[in-house]
């Protein structure tokens, strides 16, 4: 019988049993969801060492120690009711919760669709204190400070929800992830994972030792690097880039990975809002549009990302997993995380190699002395880059291709006016100084040795060889001239002659009218003609030759989820990617050693020479190490 055609039955409450089981559903999805809240648990206890205990990939049994103050003999039996917690005592604190949990919940739904015990004992007791979930005894039992918890035959009650679970295997390794991400965030805690009697993870806890400000902020630094490096690998560590930066109310720290380092699949992107892991879109959004100028295709970077902020701007309380956030100003968010991922990808990597090399002690020395890192021996070490000129003759000169900064009492509207001009990409006739006797160890990027077939550079440092794509860099280094000429200037508008109108919906209607001051910043005047109708009636300068109503629409469903001058700014860049791809310098140019030298310290300084504008790399480099192996030598 259909449900509709049953007869109505009356309204009566649920037994608790069943309302505890409803309640599991949302909490318990398989074993790694009871792991999740039963780790949370132990770091809220203040635990430095978790053990994690399992059989049948948690199915059968998931035992969690820790170390942690334990919970007194009398709170026991309340510990297991239903939004029960000492967490949280108001709303107040619930609106600016510091700790993992918080709802009461988990306990009562673990037990409510499993057979539950609990150990615990504070430093006050003479003994632990066994609970027994089921008939409630509570008895004596041995053992140290701390709290263990036993969840055995989960889902025996449910059996229908046990038939969707995976294989052991799969489950296993589920937990090992909550695991993982606890462990991710907090160095100073150990963490091991033992199934079926076998050590399957150990990560050892990290000694935060200082005790001052910034001494304790570099140290914590430093275990939370080792911990990365224990977790994902030293690969990661070495792959990725120092975070950190700070904007009014949001701090993000961690690791961005570089973009050779990105994969197929978004498996290593950890972010992190007050220590707890969290999947955001905001964030997520954020980072990937850091990525947008220097990732190649629809590969995924890699990354962990520690955000920090208010608790009162911020709202946990959003899903009973506790996995989804909601702040209170997303933008500010959005942008503290795009701003810090991309300002620590515009630093250029050679300059980081050389000073990891000088660390590590892999710098020759140069007299008495190791040679000092990224130092520059050019006499100027800024530059500014007169593109290459579009005609195909051969420059012979280096200071027609880069050329000392110009004077800072040049007014700027005059620069400007050279920026833009057709001479730009006219060659000047600066001489410069030579370069065949200086120190190859001095730069990053070494000196120039050879051309190779008209594509690559070949460059001698003090790790061994580079191979740099001379198209690719030079493009790079012209685009970033192009965004930093742009940016230096106001977002011109200009008014469209004919206002394009296009029907909206409701939330663009909204969307325009709420943020009528933000579309005017990015150039953009959108007006209200009808409840469904919105008119453009100007468009940045520099895209008024584009799609002005495509550009209003994705402007629009960019600003009613985060920062919108995201869209304005891929627009504009990819106007001048084009504009860069044109001027650089193409394959089968021959180049002097001067010109080639230039082009080397250029990309030494320019930010996110890396990476040319579509994403490829720039250059690669050789060590003696690795040549040496190219030949078997040494063995």
């Amino acid at each position: 019988m259909h449900p509709a055609t049953q007869p109505p039955r009356a309204i009566r409450e649920l037994p608790d049993e069943l309302i505890s089981q409803i309640a599991a559903g949302e909490v318990v999805e398989r074993p790694a969801s009871v792991v999740r809240e039963l780790v949370d648990n132990a770091l809220d206890a203040g635990a430095t060492q978790i053990t994690l205990r399992l059989l049948a990939g948690g199915v059968r049994l998931i035992s969690v120690e820790d170390n942690g103050v334990g919970i007194p003999a009398t709170e026991l039996p309340v510990a297991l009711k239903r939004h029960a917690t000492s967490k949280i005592t108001s709303l107040t604190e619930l609106e600016s919760v510091g700790t993992m949990g918080f709802r009461g919940e988990a306990l009562a739904a673990i037990q409510s669709v499993s057979e539950l015990s609990v150990l615990s004992r504070t430093a006050a007791q003479d003994s632990a204190m066994l609970l027994d979930g089921r008939t409630g005894e509570l008895q004596p039992a041995a053992r140290a400070q701390g709290t263990t918890v036993e969840v055995k035959e989960l889902f025996y009650s449910t059996p229908a929800r046990r038939k969707f679970l995976k294989t052991d295997n799969t489950e296993l390794a589920h937990c090992v992830e909550a695991v993982r991400r606890h462990a991710l965030t907090r160095p100073e805690v150990g963490f091991a994972i033992w199934h079926e009697g076998k050590l399957v993870e150990q990560w050892r806890s990290q000694t935060v030792d200082a005790t001052s400000g910034e001494d304790r902020q570099l140290h914590y630094q430093r275990a939370l690097d080792r911990r990365l490096a224990d977790v994902l690998g030293d690969d990661f560590l070495q792959n990725s880039v120092a975070v950190h930066y700070q904007s009014g109310h949001v701090t993000v720290v961690g690791r961005a990975g570089i973009p050779d380092a990105a994969r197929s699949r978004a498996d290593h992107q950890f972010a992190y809002v007050n220590g707890r892991y969290v999947r955001d879109k905001v964030i997520t959004h954020a980072a990937r549009s850091a990525y947008e100028d220097v990732l190649h295709g629809h590969r995924q970077p890699i990354y962990a990302l520690y955000v920090e902020i208010d608790p009162t701007r911020v709202d946990v309380n959003v899903h009973p997993t506790k996995i989804e956030v909601r702040f209170r100003d997303g933008r500010e968010v959005h942008q503290a995380v795009r701003h810090a991922v991309e300002n620590a990808l515009a630093v250029p990597r050679a300059n980081m190699l050389m000073a990891h090399a000088l660390e590590n002690h892999e710098l020759p020395m140069v007299g008495t002395s190791l040679v000092p890192p990224a130092a520059p021996a050019w006499p100027n070490a800024h530059w500014q880059q007169a593109a290459m000129p579009l005609a195909g003759t051969r420059v012979s000169d280096v200071g027609a291709l880069w050329q000392p900064t110009p004077p800072t009492h040049l007014a700027a509207e005059e620069q400007t006016a050279q920026s833009f001009a057709p001479s730009a990409f006219s060659a000047a006739n600066t001489p410069a100084p030579s370069l065949q006797d200086a120190a190859p160890e001095t730069w990053p990027l070494g000196k120039a040795i050879a051309q190779l077939h008209g594509v690559y550079i070949l460059a001698e440092n003090a790790q061994g060889l580079v191979l740099v794509d001379m198209h690719a860099a030079h493009e790079r280094i012209v685009y970033e001239q192009l965004k930093t000429q742009i940016d230096a200037q106001r977002i011109s508008s200009q008014p469209l002659l004919i206002p394009a109108t296009f029907p909206a919906t409701a939330q663009e209607v909204a969307t325009a009218e709420a943020c009528a001051e933000a579309l005017q910043a990015l150039g953009l005047e959108i007006s209200t003609l009808s409840s469904k109708t919105l008119a453009v009636r100007a468009v940045p300068s520099t895209l008024a030759q584009g799609d002005a109503v495509a550009l209003a629409r994705s402007v629009l469903a960019e600003l009613s989820q985060h920062d919108a001058s995201t869209v304005v700014q891929r627009a504009r860049n990819e106007l001048l990617a084009t504009m860069a791809c044109h001027g650089a310098v193409r394959a089968n140019r021959k180049l002097t050693l001067d010109e080639m030298n230039g082009l080397l310290r250029q990309m030494e300084v320019t930010e996110r020479s890396d990476q040319c504008n579509h994403g490829r790399p720039t250059w690669r480099q050789l060590t003696m190490r690795e040549l040496d192996a190219l030949f078997l030598r040494g063995r």
